[in-house]
């Protein structure tokens, strides 16, 4: 770019002045052109390399809707305290750091558990029963010694089990925040691993929850086939009936596709707020958030006003837009019989058809195989192949004129369309008072909970539950996960495969990503050559500089040239004394002065050019003699003799 640069500034030292501006600015657009076309590359270079970072990168998954959330700094710090945890430091139980209505890490006995003895209504005799089994165990993998879970060890199973809270949740002026970790560790073919907050009843009998057993709030994740789900549901009370319907939060628009196959531990978490708002989060990541009143299908409040089932549509009701015109009349030269297509009478038999000969024979390598029972398979014929003499011709077999469309084909007559004048629009019934509405203004206020459960069933074992826990501050949620999920996140981390088998993996699942790395790799290579690889010269570059090269002159040349100028110069003395007044004066001149200063710098390019005429060696040819002899001879008077004298004396 400087070797440019200056090429664009030194352009205007060849030459005249006027033509050497010109020349000058030319040459500036041109260098300026392709100062912008390499930028312009270059930006284009930087799009792609972040449309690739943006791809590969883990915390880019749930897109720019994602609200993430901070850890409280003194939870970071007690997380960096145990992330020797993967190296040989001891694994420390998390402990609740404030109040909480439920918290269990399962890593002691499975004290306050039930196992539910109930069956299943509606269902098989031989998969009704809960009997699929739970254990106790360590991840299988990224394993942290000493923390322990709560793992799924049955597939095809129905598999239940419950835990009463310390205390029973009551919906009134605090938040509810449930929070647990899930790891699908055999990744997850069709199958749960949803919660249910059990509503506080009189009869709530763990050793008997089922399917059935009333709930307040059902939340977690939930997968069969490619149907990735994440529920939240409430049932909801009606107020004039007394009934629960179950309400559901809408679906998420994030994709949680990778919570369900990478096989990690994943963090859900509900909060449930007195304003009756709500947030679902995955890693400490917002991905769905909504309000009771709005986001819940189907909405908690019925409409006003309903249809009127009594209603019924007239029958003379008219409701089309268009309708064909009556006034309309076929004519009489409209004939409905004529076909679409005719035999194109034109058409002539191409010259060497073969008429006799058939478009396929019988193949004549073929040979009948050894175990051929005419019997029981039949008389053998050789297969078909298509007949190589048809080859070389226009065609063979019988030669049938081709059809044309046929011009005098209109098809079946109808009237032409035209405005209803009896529309009366699309019939709907009337609206009416909706007999069973009511306005539950603050939805948030349900049946209190006083028991947590998992009733399950899925086709996938080894599904892993741990650290759960119930409250209402935000904080004590931040602190329970630092020092259990966080742990285990940073192990995962410490485990993880380098950048290029992560590049090659994201490539597999995405193969579009292929093209990104090549245009990756190739970029900067692209730039080295665009920017540092010498540029070469184009015609115009070349013809622009052309024109200001001086043209050489050989020593006799030079002598000669000098020998005429001395006697111009003599010429010149004679005229100046002439021009001398009687009374001394001297005519002015200064009009010539601006001339003159332009000369100066003429000339002093014109030196240049002559010592490099003089250093090339280089005889100079007839017709560039005569150009030298024009340049140094055109035009009379003073300022073109002076302008001689000055070259040559320098």
């Amino acid at each position: 770019m400087l070797e440019r640069g200056r090429g664009c500034r030194d352009t205007g030292r060849y030459g005249g002045a006027a033509r050497s501006r010109r020349l000058v600015a030319g040459n500036c657009v041109l260098q300026v052109t392709r100062m912008h076309s390499q930028w312009d590359w270059l930006w284009l270079g930087l799009l792609v390399i972040s449309s690739v970072t943006a791809e590969i990168e883990d915390g880019g998954v749930l897109g720019a809707d994602v609200e993430v959330e901070d850890f409280d700094e003194e939870s970071q710090q007690a997380d960096v305290d145990k992330e020797e945890s993967s190296l040989g430091v001891v694994y420390r139980t998390p402990k609740p750091t404030g109040d909480v209505y439920f918290a269990e890490t399962f890593d002691g006995a499975l004290t306050g558990w039930v196992l539910s003895e109930a069956k299943k209504e509606d269902t098989d005799d031989n998969i009704a029963k809960y009997d699929g089994r739970w254990e106790v165990e360590e991840l299988k993998e990224n394993t942290v010694p000493g923390d322990k879970g709560l793992v799924l060890k049955s597939a095809a199973k129905h598999h239940a089990i419950s835990a009463m809270l310390t205390k029973t949740f009551i919906f009134d002026k605090n938040p509810l925040i449930v929070q647990y970790e899930v790891n699908f560790q055999g990744g997850i073919d069709c199958g749960g691993a949803y919660i249910k907050l059990l509503s506080s009843t009189d009869d709530l009998d763990l050793e008997f929850f089922f399917d059935k057993t009333p709930y307040t709030i059902m939340f977690g994740p939930d997968k069969c086939g490619e149907d990735y789900k994440l529920h939240f549901i409430i049932r909801h009370k009606n107020p004039k009936t007394g009934e629960y319907d179950e309400k559901h939060a809408k679906r998420p628009d994030v994709d949680l596709k990778k919570f369900y196959l990478d096989k990690k531990t994943h963090l859900y978490t509900l909060v449930l707020k007195p304003d009756d708002t709500f947030e679902m989060l995955i890693d400490q990541s917002v991905i769905s958030k909504g309000s009771l009143l709005e986001d819940m299908i189907p909405p908690i409040n019925p409409p006003k006003e309903i249809d009127d089932p009594a209603d019924k549509k007239p029958e003379d009701w008219d409701e089309r837009q268009k309708i064909p015109d009556p006034n309309a009349v076929k004519p009489d030269d409209w004939d409905e019989d004529e076909p679409s297509k005719i035999e194109d009478l034109d058409a002539v038999k191409p010259e060497g058809w073969l008429d006799y000969e058939p478009q396929y024979v019988p193949d004549p390598n073929a040979k009948k195989p050894k175990d051929w029972d005419e019997e029981m398979d039949g008389e053998w014929e050789a297969p078909q192949v298509p007949n190589p003499k048809c080859a070389t011709a226009p065609g063979c077999g019988l030669w049938v004129r081709p059809m044309k469309n046929n011009p005098k084909y209109k098809g079946k007559w109808k009237a032409p369309m035209i405005v209803n004048p009896n529309y009366q629009g699309i019939w709907s019934p009337r609206k009416i008072p909706n007999p069973d509405y009511f306005e539950d203004p603050h939805p948030f206020e349900m049946t209190p909970i006083s028991a947590i459960g998992l009733e399950l069933w899925s086709m996938t074992s080894d599904i892993y539950f741990d650290n759960f826990i119930i409250c209402s501050e935000k904080e004590v949620a931040d602190r329970w996960a630092a020092d259990g999920w966080g742990l285990k996140k940073l192990v995962a981390s410490a485990n993880e495969p380098g950048m290029f088998s992560q590049l090659v993996t994201a490539a597999e699942d995405h193969p579009w990503l292929w093209v990104l790395y090549i245009l990756t790799l190739a970029l900067p290579v692209g730039l080295c050559v665009l920017f540092c690889w010498p540029a070469k010269k184009t015609d115009e570059d070349f013809n622009l500089k052309k024109t200001d090269v001086s043209m050489p002159f050989t020593k006799g040349e030079v002598k000669q040239r000098r020998e005429e100028l001395e006697d111009d110069e003599i010429d010149l003395e004679e005229k100046d004394n002439e021009d001398i007044g009687e009374d001394g004066k001297m005519i002015d001149e200064s009009k010539y002065g601006e001339e003159e200063d332009i000369d100066d710098e003429d000339n002093e390019d014109a030196d240049e050019s002559q010592e490099e005429g003089d250093k090339s060696n280089k005889s100079g040819s007839e017709d560039e003699m005569t150009v030298a002899d024009e340049t140094a001879s055109s035009g009379d008077g003073p300022l073109k003799s002076v302008r001689k004298r000055r070259v040559q004396k320098d």
